[in-house]
């Protein structure tokens, strides 16, 4: 009779063959993945603190005013929420499309003339002239003025009876308009105070001009073409990427302006409300009238207006904006 042992031994081998795993973790692969998770650990930690101000100081006030939007809020009385009263008040208040009358014609008039001038700033101080740093420092040191400053340097400049502007439009003839203390003259006079400060612009500009690669002018050149077509056929199209981007904040900041106007007017957007801007009528409500749930309604429409003119601006910029990659 045959022993028995070795036919067990056997059965309780291949139970042990049958019991192990049948795939073994690398212990490089358990390596690498232990690091990357310390590594995002690690990098959330360090996120933590820009995290925590991204939800306080943006995200809670964001919703707040949503909700402040659907009720009577002004910090003294008790808040109760009133639905879409605001709205409806607010699509009903005189003021209130007086101010987006006064943005929308400021916007139309800077938005364009700010990158025909920052354009052609950028053009000629990138011209390899003699003192080029010198110019590009001088056209870009308006804008490191403070605001309050530009506002009373201007305010002489452009005053009716003694400002220096209409002084020499005297010497030659012509009789100066009242600029400021004129409805029909304000916005112009505020344009060319912006316009006046930028140099920001105007730099980013010239950093674009000097991204455009010199073969494109040589084989240019090699053809025949001069400094017009070059400009037309070359520069612009290869600039309008910049020129898109400046765009897109140009809008923004037409659409929200508020520091130079109320620190010309104090605030009451005189004369005859031509400088009434939206910011500055949202400001008045939420600190001069302590209606801050109108104010937050009112804040809300703003942000719909830029977010749908963004919106436009980038589904239109497929047809005319070109990267020197396509």
């Amino acid at each position: 009779m045959s022993n028995p042992e070795p036919i067990q031994n056997d059965i309780v081998v291949q139970r042990k063959k049958d019991e192990e795993p049948k795939f073994k973790l690398n212990k490089k692969k358990v390596h690498h993945f232990s690091m990357e998770h310390q590594r995002a650990r690690a990098g959330i930690l360090f996120a933590t603190p820009w995290i925590i101000g991204l939800l306080l100081f943006y995200a809670y006030p964001l919703v707040s005013s949503l909700y402040f939007s659907f009720t009577n809020y002004n910090v003294i009385s008790e808040t109760k929420f009133i639905g879409l009263d605001n709205y409806v008040i607010l699509f009903q208040d005189r003021l209130f499309w007086k101010s987006i009358s006064n943005t929308l014609i400021y916007a139309a008039m800077f938005v364009p003339l700010s990158i025909i001038v920052g354009v052609s700033l950028a053009i000629l101080l990138n011209l390899p002239i003699i003192g080029q740093g010198f110019f590009r420092t001088l056209f870009f040191l308006p804008s490191l003025l403070p605001v309050i400053a530009l506002s009373i340097l201007w305010q002489w400049l452009l005053n009716s009876q003694i400002g220096l502007v209409n002084y020499l439009l005297d010497l030659i003839g012509i009789a100066g308009p009242g600029w400021l203390s004129d409805p029909t003259w304000a916005k112009p006079s505020l344009v060319v105070m912006m316009l006046w400060v930028i140099g920001n612009a105007m730099l980013i500009y010239l950093a674009g001009l000097q991204d455009i690669s010199q073969d494109y002018y040589e084989a240019a050149e090699m053809d025949g073409a001069n400094w017009f077509w070059k400009a037309m056929h070359i520069t612009l199209p290869l600039l309008t990427p910049v020129i898109f981007f400046n765009l897109i904040m140009g809008v923004i900041q037409a659409l929200q302006e508020f520091t130079l106007p109320y620190a010309l007017t104090y605030g009451t957007g005189s004369p005859a409300e031509s400088l009434l801007f939206y910011s500055m009528h949202l400001y008045n409500n939420a600190f001069l009238y302590m209606k801050m749930g109108y104010a937050s309604s009112m804040a809300w429409v703003l942000f719909i207006v830029i977010m749908a003119i963004t919106l436009i601006l980038f589904k239109t910029s497929k047809k005319w904006v070109f990267y020197q990659g396509d």
